[in-house]
This record gives C-alpha cells, structure tokens and sequence, in this order.
C-alpha cells in the first residue's frame, strides 16, 4: 500500500510565544496618595491608633496634619477616649487619685496611659507635704498643703495648694506645666467679706496649643466676680472684673459648655451662666427634674448644652434622665427629654457591676462632680502649624 503523505500542514513550525510584559513594581502603602491614606487612616479604630500610625513615617504625619476636613470627620466618627477619672481625695492623699479605664482589648489605648504621667509626679513638693495630714474639722480647709484638682479639660488639669498658695496647669500626656500665684482675696467693699467660693475653669486657646486663659469665679450668697488669668501675660496677674449682683445659694462644679460656664449644683430652679467672651452673667430656666435629683450640665458631641438629673442616691432601678436644649416643631427652643438611662448601663460606662461593694459611691462621686474624667484631647502634634512644622 503506497505511504499516505505528510499534510503540508504538518511540516509547519509552532506559533511563537507572547511576551511576557514587564512586571511592574508592587504597590506600597507609602507609595500611595494622601487622599487615599486618608481614606485608610479614617478606618483606625480609635484616635490612640490614628497616632501611632501618623507617626510611622513623615508622608503619613502629612496626611493627618495637612486635612482639617479629614479631623473633622475622623471625630465625628470616633467619640475621644475617656482614659479615666481624676478623684479628689484629700482626706487621704496630697494629690488627685487617677482611676483608669481599662480596655484589654485596646492595645493603644494601653500604650496611652502607660506613657502619661497620671501620678502627678511633676507637681512641687513642699517640706509640709512631707506625711500625710490627719484632717482636723477644727481647722482650716486652707491649711492642707495637698493639691486639689478644679478643672480638666482638653487634656489640661487645673490644680491648686492652698497653703502653697499656688497654681499649677498640667498637661499628663505632654509632661508641661505652668505654675501661677492664687487669686487675690482681697475683697473690695461690693465684695461679701466672708463665705466665698472659688470655681476654676480652663479655656485653652485653639490656635496655639501652649497658651490658655484661666477663668476663677467667687461665688457669694449675693452674687459673683470673675477674674482671669492669662498664660501670655509674664506679671501673671490675675484680671478682676466687677461684682455681679445676682441671685443664687452657694452654687459648685460649674461645667464649660460651649464658651458659657454652668452652675446648677445649689440652683433650685434656674442655672447661673457665664459668658466667657464678655464676663456677663446671666440664668437660664431649668428643666423639670425629679424628686430627690439635682442637676449636672453637660455638652453634646455636637457642643449643644444639655442636663443630666442625677438621683441623690444612685440606684440601679433609677434612671438618670438627659435632657437637650433644642427647638420643637414650632422652632421654638426649649427643653426636650432625650433619654432616660438605667444606672446599670452607666455602671458599664465605669466597667463594673451595679451590685459590687463601693460602686454606688464611685458612681455618685463621677456623677455629681467629685469626679473629673480625663478625655484625650486630639494631639496639638497632629495639627499642621507654625509650631507644630517646626518641631517635627
């Protein structure tokens, strides 16, 4: 049988091979844009680890510095960490005690509060404080040469020693403190001779992280004065202004909300308010509260006012009603209930259980003042300034 012939087909060589195209070099975090690290760093859980990461490197630092609309947004985001509570206790220590919250599950946030200085270790130490003072009711309250806590607000502690006669503003996470004389006592002839009360407030300046104004108000059975003191000002005098005549009984622990400073404590039914801007006081109606109540203001996320009843005696089967000054549908302003919360869930706020020994005391003393919680303050090193561009 003739042999079949080899198709021309057959006797043709393979199709070549493509080449391969070159490889491109593979994408790093640090090789991306800042809009794009933005988008990355506003999905960090929480504020301590947005630091950590901005200081990995300058281009992230960048990122966060450079966008005030990225800070804007991360905070809406994510609420400040309450890293814990300042107790005044000087029946038995010469500082504030710090009482942390402790958050296992956070890492940085651990890292935080490892690295502050929560003992007050800078504060000045004077021969008298040698030993602790057994507290005598006979004496005066003047004479414990302790510090005493009287404000706190982003990231400031506001101290006073009054045997020391001294002031001292401290920042634990930065380490600075500024020290400054008490306010004068004398008392001009407007002024009641006796039975004073000092509240002292805090106003930090938000263009340069390093200067503040303190704020002291002597409250009388007949009115108040303010006087102020600024962190700028070399003499460190304080500045008095005049003797407001106004009505109100023995009012404590005004809270800052919005540049106007809140006195409801010894109020029965209106609050005092003080303007900061000009140094005028004036009241403000109260909402209704109920029986066996007083009042605390506080400060939305928003920096809207609102009023905390807070029970006398702190119960897990008694709410603690918040009320919100807002408009209804009219527009009309007024007070509006917003919630009633059951102190079980504050008692998780605090991370123990309602029924644990001491914790109804701990959670009357966060309540109604006694306590100050210390909440991050959004690093100034985090903000792109003159002051800040130059020490990175």
């Amino acid at each position: 049988m003739a042999s079949q012939q080899q198709s021309p087909a057959a006797t043709l060589s393979p199709p070549p091979k493509k080449k391969k195209a070159p490889s491109l070099p593979p994408t790093t975090i640090t090789g991306l844009d800042q809009d794009t690290l933005r988008e990355i760093f506003v999905r960090l859980p929480s504020l301590p680890t947005l630091v950590r990461a901005a200081f990995t490197c300058r281009t992230f630092l960048d990122a966060v510095r450079s966008s005030p609309a990225f800070r804007r947004r991360f905070r809406d985001l994510h609420c400040s960490p309450v890293l814990g509570h300042f107790i005044g206790n000087e029946e038995v220590t010469l500082i504030p005690n710090f009482l942390p919250l402790r958050r296992r599950s956070d890492p940085d946030l651990g890292a935080v509060l490892r690295g502050a200085d929560f003992f007050l270790t800078r504060l000045p130490v004077s021969d008298q404080e040698d030993a602790v003072p057994d507290p005598d009711p006979e004496e005066d309250d003047d004479a414990f040469p302790g510090w005493s806590i009287h404000d706190c607000r982003d990231g400031f502690l506001v101290l006073g020693n009054w045997s020391a006669e001294q002031m001292a503003v401290y920042n634990p996470l930065t380490r600075t403190m500024d020290l400054f004389p008490l306010p004068p006592r004398e008392d001009s002839d407007s002024d009641p001779d006796d039975g004073l009360y000092f509240d002292f407030h805090i106003l930090p300046s938000e263009q340069d992280h390093r200067s503040f104004r303190l704020v002291c108000v002597r409250h009388g059975e007949t009115g108040a004065r303010p006087l102020v003191l600024s962190s700028s000002d070399t003499s460190s005098k304080w500045q008095d202004f005049p003797w407001a005549h106004i009505d109100g009984l023995w009012p404590q622990n005004g809270t800052m909300v919005n540049g106007c400073i809140y006195w409801t404590i010894g109020m029965p039914d209106d609050a005092r308010v003080l303007n900061t801007a000009t140094m005028q006081f004036s009241r403000i109606h109260l909402p209704p509260r109920r029986v066996n109540t007083t009042w605390k203001a506080g400060e939305t996320k928003d920096g809207r006012l609102c009023m905390a009843s807070v029970p006398f005696e702190v119960q897990a089967q008694r709410p603690l009603d918040v009320w919100f000054w807002r408009a209804d549908g009219d527009g009309v302003e007024r007070w509006m209930l917003d919630k009633s919360l059951p102190m079980q869930e504050l008692a998780e706020v605090v991370q123990c259980h309602i029924d644990d020994d001491g914790v109804l005391n701990k959670l009357g003393r966060v309540l109604r003042g006694a306590s100050h919680p210390y909440i991050m303050p959004w690093p100034r090193s985090l903000v792109h300034n003159k002051l800040s561009s130059l020490s990175s």
